[in-house]
């Protein structure tokens, strides 16, 4: 039996949606509801229940008795007849992850808004989107199904079963849409912005982005249509996958700007087609390919995987390469992306004490809570998971196959099956395609907390990869620092450091060095590399004094440079495929 739900944009200056829940045969023993804990895509549990503010129930007009039972649980007394729960949701949250209501616009996500009735989850969920009193030219966008509602309009849309319900976000407002082909497939792009951009070039672009990923997982073919929801803000970024959607967030300068020439590419429209790039590949890894652990995830507490560097990391390294191999960016521009991934991993000390194995499953207390000691003790397995991919990639086509033969060796075998794949099935796929001994020195790479060897594996390809200092070898303390109102501010100190020896701290504040007022601007000018100098700093708003001594930079920042010759052009074309129109 259906199960009915309806939510209306009540309050934009209270940023209140007005939602219900009408379940027409509610449990004779008293009907639970709950609402997810977290979203799948962003590992951290968020209590999305604490922005219930008022709750209550209903049947046959007459009040029914409520109780909460827990954080994120409440149950209805028995009642005779269909149960009407009517509650308010504060919306707030401007990020993809939740649910966010003002006079410009509404967004939400279905695990913040609507609460699951127990036992009626495999029931198909029908959903009556109501347009605001206060902006009566407002429009929706989302990937769920029409069951009555007009395209791009309100009222009724229907998800088979409350996970599905789930996968479909929820933009309203005076968005602009576009549409383009790609693979033959209808895919949508509706962009809430304030800012001018040039509307042909983001939807071409995208285009062949989206051509090339269809171009790689051809059996079995998707032929759903795919939604782009993109909001912009001053300095926004990230972005949420979606079984057929991806709810996208950018600053407004991302967007290829009306004067923008087709010659040129700048580096923050190019991270906007990165971000787009990186939730689109998911539309194969992690929502249809995924791990075991997330076949049937429990909403109320943390699913762990130890697969987050797979599903995260060879996704940010496709998401790239991808543009390269679109066309949309050239050789030298992707080269220097995947130095920033490779020197941003060097300068993490935390890649020496915690694997990528270990990195995907602590994603819920780490990634997502990072702190001062975080980059120390931890390291990303988006950025280190993308090292391994490439590292992986280059050595299966040392075998004659390549990443792209075992993401579709996955899809075959994996891709939208309720099948979810393990480590020793990726392992197993790994050795077909490239040996056991390749398989092990995987396994070998995801549990230690080695750097992964590719000087050798790049200049194959036609890549020459070396490791020199940054800023030119300017003397080295080993701190990251921010500037609030002009004052040097510690935010991480890194292990093994001359600020750690120091006894510096996050948090203190950098006043003087060697007796002289330090600034951002003479930081650099007051040191010598193995010359100790007195520091004053604030701490806790108590003077201190120490000694530093500044050391020669770490050879950390990476520098991959095209090596000449036909032989490394036509390796790196057969990698890359840059060029292509």
């Amino acid at each position: 039996m259906t199960l009915r739900y309806t939510l209306k944009p009540l309050s934009p200056d209270a940023h209140l949606f007005l939602v219900t829940c009408r379940v027409a045969a509610p449990d004779a023993a008293g009907q639970r509801f709950s609402l997810p804990a977290w979203i799948p895509g962003s590992y951290l549990i968020r209590d999305f229940s604490r922005h219930i503010v008022r709750i209550r129930a209903e049947a046959a007009g007459k009040p029914v008795a409520l109780t909460k039972q827990d954080k994120a649980t409440w149950q209805a007394a028995p009642c005779k007849g269909a149960l009407t729960l009517i509650y308010q949701v504060y919306a707030c949250d401007v990020s993809v992850r939740g649910a966010y209501l003002d006079r410009q616009r509404a967004f939400f996500n279905a695990s913040s808004v609507f609460l699951r009735a127990h036992g009626r989850e495999n029931a198909p969920q029908r959903v009556e989107l109501l347009p605001p009193d206060f902006a009566p030219d407002w429009r929706v966008a989302t990937s769920l199904a029409r069951a009555g509602a007009t395209p791009w309009g309100f009222g009724a849309y229907q998800a088979t079963s409350y996970a599905d319900l789930l996968d479909h976000p929820v933009e309203m407002g005076q968005f602009t849409h576009m549409e383009f082909t790609a693979g033959g497939v209808s895919h949508h792009l509706a962009v809430t912005s304030d800012a001018p951009f040039q509307h042909e070039r983001l939807c071409r672009d995208l285009a062949r982005i989206c051509a090339e990923q269809m171009a790689l997982f051809v059996q079995p073919r998707l032929a759903d249509p795919y939604l782009f929801l993109l909001a912009t803000t001053d300095t926004g970024h990230g972005g949420l996958e979606h079984r057929n959607a991806s709810a996208l967030l950018a600053a407004c300068d991302d967007l290829p700007a009306p004067h923008l020439a087709d010659t040129q590419t700048p580096g923050n429209y190019v991270r906007l087609l990165g971000l787009c790039s990186h939730e689109y590949f998911h539309r194969w890894n992690v929502k249809r390919i995924r791990p075991a652990e997330f076949v049937a995830p429990d909403d109320q507490r943390e699913t762990y995987s130890r697969l987050l560097w797979f599903f995260e990391g060879v996704t940010s390294y496709y998401d790239d390469l991808f543009l390269a191999r679109a066309g949309v960016i050239d050789e030298e521009c992707y080269l220097g992306l995947i130095a920033k991934t490779l020197s941003q991993v060097r300068n993490t000390p935390g890649r020496a004490a915690q694997s990528l194995a270990e990195s995907s499953f602590d994603a819920w207390i780490k990634y997502y809570r990072p702190d001062e000691n975080s980059p120390n003790v931890g390291v990303s397995y988006y950025l280190k998971g993308a090292w391994a991919a490439l590292w992986l990639d280059l050595r299966l086509r040392r075998k004659k196959a390549s990443l792209d033969d075992l993401m579709r060796r996955l899809w075959r075998d994996y891709g939208g099956v309720d099948k979810g794949l393990t480590e020793a099935d990726i392992y197993a796929a790994v050795a077909a395609l490239g040996g056991k001994t390749l398989a092990r020195a995987l396994e070998a790479a995801v549990e230690g907390t080695h750097d992964l060897p590719l000087e050798r594996l790049l200049a194959r390809m036609g890549v020459k990869l070396a490791w020199q200092a940054e800023n030119g070898g300017a003397p080295w303390l080993g701190l990251r620092h921010t500037l609030i109102e002009g004052r040097i501010h510690i935010r991480h100190v890194l292990a093994a450091s001359p600020a750690e020896q120091a006894g510096l701290a996050a948090g203190d504040v950098l006043l003087a060095l060697a007796g002289r007022e330090v600034t951002a601007q003479n930081l650099e000018s007051r040191l010598a590399v193995d010359t100790p100098v007195e520091c004053h700093y604030f701490r806790r708003g108590l003077l201190r004094a120490a000694t530093l001594t500044p050391c020669a930079p770490p050879a950390n920042t990476a520098l991959l440079t095209p090596l000449p010759g036909k032989p490394a052009r036509e390796k790196r074309r057969e990698w890359l495929g840059c060029g292509k129109k």
